[in-house]
């Protein structure tokens, strides 16, 4: 196939790009925005096209959507505290430019649009899972507008007939991922022995996913999912973020006087948790639970520290001191 992949530089995209191109031999065209969480160096010794441009820019678009098969969209911003200090930004990218792609894909007649989404539109679960048809009642700036962007997409099957599919993925982790999200800032953290902030008691429970699994997850809805359905795709594992945390100080040899509780968050979400279901009755299922895949996220920062040294003296330095009050080291 011919794919292009908007957001292919960030974190889940760079992943899902290295499994097309290696596993299924694919010709990929990544559309970025490159800020700060997109990347080149996610995308290096891939041999992909990449245009610079934002989704919400139709030119842009339409010049990278020229004769592809299918569209995947996993551009977003994706961070809830950014979202609550700045919520225009996600708005932008996360609605208009869902909308810009959706208007680029009918005019081109792109035969599939696959939309990446997330847990959190459906907001908290005390027990039990989400399934596809649970309401949606997002939390935050920036799960309210992934669900306005979900939204967009499902009206442009049934008013125009284009064929989308929805993939909503529980909490990611592993390789490339930008250390503003839990588990890289706690292991680099604590490699670093810096302090390890964890908001509020720590007992809030994330269903963990290996990005390698959510790949192959959106591969499956890809090639079989039903034109105008969403699937879900959940991790085999659960955890509170206390326990993670925990995990990491084990895997890094670090020292839990490291731990420092921070003001919680506003409207922190309790927990997640997907039944995935349907995806499974596409063939997918997880293949890495949580305590290998986080064995191997943690090997993969301390042997890439080419990667992330670039990041932790940059923009990531400065927002980290004004977010927690306090300086890395």
């Amino acid at each position: 196939m011919k794919l292009l992949v908007c957001g292919g530089a960030g974190f889940i995209g760079s992943n899902f790009v290295r499994h097309r191109v290696r596993d299924h031999g694919d010709e990929v065209v990544v559309l970025d925005k490159l800020t700060y969480a997109g990347r080149p160096e996610n995308l290096k010794d891939l041999g992909v096209r990449l245009d610079a441009g934002a989704i919400e820019d139709a030119d842009a678009v339409r010049t990278a959507m020229a004769g592809v098969d299918a569209v995947v969209n996993f551009a977003a911003e994706t961070h809830v505290d950014r979202s609550i200090s700045g919520p225009h930004a996600f708005v932008e990218t996360n609605v208009t430019g869902t909308l810009t792609l959706l208007e680029a894909a009918r005019e081109l007649g792109v035969g599939r649009y696959v939309q990446i989404s997330t847990d959190e539109v459906y907001g908290s679960i005390d027990e039990g899972s989400f399934t596809e048809a649970s309401p949606l009642e997002p939390s935050s700036p920036y799960s309210a507008s992934k669900a306005g962007g979900d939204l967009l997409v499902s009206s442009y099957t049934h008013t125009y007939d284009l064929e989308t599919v929805i993939c909503r993925g529980s909490n990611n982790y592993g390789p490339y991922q930008y250390p503003e999200k839990l588990i890289p800032l706690m292991v680099l953290n604590a490699l670093h022995g810096d302090p390890l902030p964890v908001y509020g008691d720590g007992r809030n429970v994330r269903n963990w996913l290996f990005v390698e699994d959510f790949a192959r997850g959106i591969s499956h809805a890809l090639a079989h999912g039903a034109p105008g359905e969403v699937y879900n795709v959940g991790g085999p594992d659960e955890a509170q973020n206390i326990d993670v945390v925990h995990a990491i100080l084990r895997h890094t040899g670090a020292d839990e006087s490291l731990i420092t509780w921070v003001t919680d968050r506003p409207g922190h979400d309790r927990r997640y948790s997907l039944g995935s279901e349907k995806i499974r009755a596409l063939g997918w299922e997880a293949q890495v639970r949580f305590d290998e895949g986080l064995e191997r996220t943690v090997s993969w920062y301390r042997e890439n520290a080419w990667w992330w040294e670039p990041i932790r003296s940059g923009e990531y330095r400065e927002y980290y001191e004004r977010h927690y009050g306090r300086a890395l080291g």
